[in-house]
């Protein structure tokens, strides 16, 4: 047995499993002795609690023995394992899985050396010290360079400072499964409407009541608006660039709004209202 291995049940439950999971992952697998798919992941557990050495804890449950623990987290099939962090469950997974799915969902909880710099990093650039911040996340990018947390942290402290051509260097170079993420979807919406605004002239708003028509002044001013947080005026300067020319930057004003609905991350009263706007003029 390994340190790294506990057998849990009823009476050390919380103590080994909820209260630990505040410090590392502690992934729960429930099992049985006649169940045959669990010996097939054994061997692939016991793998990986020697490999990371403590970086997760692997509690084994018996589910004949330990029946009420396994009715109270809803045990259908076995093995089902339950990955614990910071006292709750966060991911869940029936069946035999492979190494490499188990090792992508205990990395996501994992604390790693970079963590505590990524930490210092947003400590710092609260506090004004963005160059600081910066150098702290290269130096955290340096010991894990595929650690995406740490890329996409430092993404937006370089948008926050303006050093736009850097940041959409590192955005565009993440790997095409990482660029489907949420996150990484929302940091391109504000990329761009950054770099939009980066070219705005002064009075934008003198320049289009003078001149209606005027969609280059309508589009830098919908980015700005974005950028200052009034997503409605931005939205409904987007939908105004949708009526007047599709054609315009390769239709600017449809791509502008699923742009402001990522960065709302697609919900709420006004991204239902400007979806139904948007839909209007689509159909």
């Amino acid at each position: 047995m390994s340190p790294y291995i506990i057998v849990a049940d009823a009476q050390n439950f919380t103590a080994q499993v909820i209260e630990k999971s505040k410090e590392v992952p502690v992934l729960v697998d429930f099992w049985a002795e006649w169940c045959a798919p669990c010996k097939m992941l054994l061997p692939i557990l016991d793998k990986l609690v020697k490999e990371y050495e403590g970086q997760f804890i692997l509690a084994k449950v018996n589910s004949d023995e330990q029946k009420e623990l396994a009715a109270q987290y809803g045990i259908r099939s076995i093995p089902t394992l339950k990955l614990f962090r910071h006292g709750a469950v966060v991911e869940e997974m029936m069946g035999v899985q492979s190494e490499t799915v188990l090792r992508e969902m205990i990395d996501r909880y994992r604390e790693r050396p970079a963590d505590k710099l990524r930490q210092q990093a947003s400590a710092a650039h609260l506090a004004g010290d963005s160059e600081q911040a910066i150098s702290l996340l290269e130096q955290a990018r340096e010991m894990a360079p595929n650690y995406y947390p740490t890329l996409l942290d430092l993404a937006k402290i370089l948008i926050d400072c303006q050093r736009l051509d850097e940041a959409q260097n590192l955005l565009h170079d993440l790997p095409p499964n990482v660029q489907m993420d949420a996150e990484v979807s929302k940091l391109m919406a504000q990329l761009n409407f950054s770099l939009i605004a980066a070219k705005a002239p002064p009075s934008l708003e003198s320049r289009l009541a003078k001149n209606p028509d005027d969609l280059m002044a309508r589009y830098q001013l919908s980015a700005l608006k974005v950028l200052e947080g009034d997503f409605e005026t931005a939205m409904e300067h987007l939908l105004e660039l949708m009526r007047r020319d599709r054609s315009f930057e390769d239709d600017a004003g449809r791509k502008g709004l699923l742009a402001v609905f990522s960065l709302l991350d697609h919900e709420g009263a006004l991204v239902n209202r400007y979806r139904g706007k948007m839909s209007v003029l689509l159909y």
